[in-house]
């Protein structure tokens, strides 16, 4: 809100103006949406992203390896804590690192039995959870998620991250 003797100095008549603060709101609403869908899985959100990301990519890949940098780049995480999180799926069996076949230095990702068994069963979750959490745009959810990839990739394009 506009307060012209010393309050907040802001472009918006009231906060539900700020589409950045309503992105934010509604994100939180979301993630814990999200956080209660994938509990039962003992996953959080962002080991279940990174975990169903490496699935899809490795099916995708054929012979090709994926890599580290391939997944984060993918699932658009930063690179330091898709590490810390790729060793937590490591330690829950869902994930395995091998040896590069061409690349000594590097090392390949493979979700393992459990591992792809366990993102089949919990992007069931997820997509439910989705559904009912965006119901209320009903036939807008389509144009929601174009302009959302709109603002994802004018963000790649431009080489940065948010927040950076």
């Amino acid at each position: 809100m506009r307060d012209p003797d010393g309050g907040l100095h802001t472009e918006y008549d009231t906060a539900d103006d700020s589409p950045g603060l309503l992105l934010w709101q509604v994100t939180n609403r979301w993630q814990a949406a999200q956080r209660a869908a994938l509990a039962p899985f003992g996953l959080t959100h962002v080991q279940f992203v990174l975990l169903a990301s490496l699935t899809y990519l490795t099916a995708a890949a054929g012979d090709d390896h994926v890599q580290q940098r391939d997944l984060a780049a993918y699932a658009a995480t930063d690179p330091m804590m898709t590490s810390q999180v790729l060793r937590a799926l490591e330690q829950k069996g869902l994930i395995e690192r091998r040896d590069h076949p061409v690349d000594r230095r590097a090392k390949s990702l493979v979700p393992t039995e459990d591992g792809v068994a366990l993102a089949n069963r919990a992007i069931v979750a997820v997509e439910s959870c989705d559904r009912e959490f965006f119901a209320p745009l009903g036939e807008r959810t389509g144009e929601f998620a174009a302009a959302l990839l709109r603002l994802r990739d004018r963000t790649r394009a431009a080489g940065t991250q948010p927040g950076e």
